[in-house]
């Protein structure tokens, strides 16, 4: 969802923006936040089953766990991308040289923007260069997951890696400060840690979404423009590719708007899901509303926070009255160009922005009924030819989005009878 093309930034600049992604990604910020609440030593009510450990020494380990996390999951997947450029695919090699871009600062960038779910890359065209380079979207994919819809799972998983090992070389302090992180992941209030069940049924409702979306992409582009020029292998992975960063990393291999309305409309439904949806059946329910519900009663709150929190609408409430003044500030464009201007454009840019995933129709001059003589297609996000109101507009929606998690509860005053 760029405004800019992204081949216009130098070096140094390319190296900034990669800062700028790594400590605004959602396991950076947490981890932080993690730290944070030691060093005020704002304690939590631990009970007494593990004598010696208080909530402050339980937070610096499970921190240092994410930290670990981030470097490992970095430094592979950084590695993985240099070592696809030099020893794999000399073409791949090419595009870059040809584009004038550093190996290592696009390794770094991409790999920070994939973790980051901010949907970046440096060339013009996102992935749509790379679109034959089936080996190199393979790398990015598991990069996609677990850093975004699947990070709670993995957590878990390598929490449990690190008992066993502690086990394994009877480190007692570990183990049991592993074992009380697993068994009560509510009682240390990091909501990226949720308990076993809702862990393992994230797992199968995000491979679920993902085989959702590829069957009908599949089934509806096989032989679409999109994807002319790719083979089967390569149109799978593509495909593969395409259904993972819907779900938020926004990165493509195609240009979005060549999609059917019917893609577009699950874009938008995918987009719209929080990260850690997940499929719950209903007698196994309590154990998730538990947890949340001992997250909230951390929460303090003022008869002043009660009667603010009756007036809250819903997610999709916001998102309707965004979308509404959106379409009166540009209501002249959707008149003068309708086809580029479209409701539905419009709406998937919005909820591309709400979800912090990327994904943008763009502009095409072609689209235009009276084209001018100087209109030049640019590879950019359609919110670049918005106007500054609709723009200021979009990044109140992106910074809505960020801090969904704040209003999740929003709209219960509400009753729809």
């Amino acid at each position: 969802m760029s405004s800019i093309e992204m081949e216009v930034f130098s070096n140094s600049q390319l190296i900034v923006l990669t800062v700028l992604m790594f400590i605004g990604g959602e396991i950076f910020t947490s981890m932080v936040g993690l730290h944070l609440r030691r060093l005020f030593k704002k304690n939590l009510q631990i009970p007494t089953t593990l004598e010696g450990f208080d909530s402050l020494s339980l937070i610096k380990f499970l921190g240092f766990v994410v930290l670990g996390y981030l470097l490992i999951t970095h430094i592979v997947g950084i590695g993985m991308i240099v070592v696809y450029f030099l020893f794999i695919s000399s073409f791949a090699k090419e595009i870059l040289d040809e584009k004038g871009i550093n190996l290592v600062t696009f390794s770094f960038f991409t790999c920070v923007s994939t973790l980051a779910s901010c949907g970046f890359v440096p060339t013009n065209e996102n992935m749509i260069v790379f679109h034959k380079n089936s080996g190199l979207l393979l790398i990015l994919i598991p990069q996609i997951l677990v850093g975004n819809t699947l990070y709670p799972s993995c957590l878990r998983f390598c929490i449990w890696v690190i008992g066993k090992f502690s086990k394994d070389h009877h480190n007692d302090e570990h183990r049991l400060k592993v074992d009380y992180l697993l068994k009560t992941s509510e009682e240390i209030g990091y909501i990226h840690l949720l308990p076993s069940l809702h862990s393992c049924l994230l797992v199968v409702t995000v491979f679920g979404f993902i085989f959702i979306q590829f069957v009908l992409i599949c089934s509806m582009e096989w032989d679409s423009n999109g994807f002319s020029g790719l083979n089967s292998y390569q149109k799978v992975v593509a495909i593969l590719f395409l259904s993972t960063n819907s779900r938020h990393a926004g990165e493509t291999i195609v240009n979005i708007s060549s999609l059917s309305s019917a893609i577009l409309i699950m874009f938008i439904v995918m987009m719209y899901l929080p990260p850690y949806t997940s499929f719950l059946p209903l007698n196994e329910k309590q154990e998730l509303e538990d947890h949340f519900r001992h997250l909230q009663r951390r929460k303090v709150r003022s008869k002043k926070a009660k009667a603010w929190q009756n007036l809250l609408f819903s997610q999709l409430s916001y998102l309707i009255i965004f979308i509404t003044i959106i379409c009166i500030i540009e209501r002249k464009k959707m008149v003068e160009d309708p086809i580029n201007f479209s409701v539905l454009n419009i709406v998937l840019e919005v909820i591309s922005a709400y979800g912090n995933v990327g994904f943008s129709t763009g502009y095409s001059c072609k689209l235009q009924i009276h084209p001018p003589n100087d209109c030049v297609d640019k590879w950019y996000g359609f919110s670049a030819k918005w106007s500054n109101k609709a723009k200021i507009v979009l990044i109140l929606v992106m910074m809505f989005g960020r801090l969904k998690k704040f209003n999740m509860d929003g709209g219960k005053a509400w009753k729809l009878v």
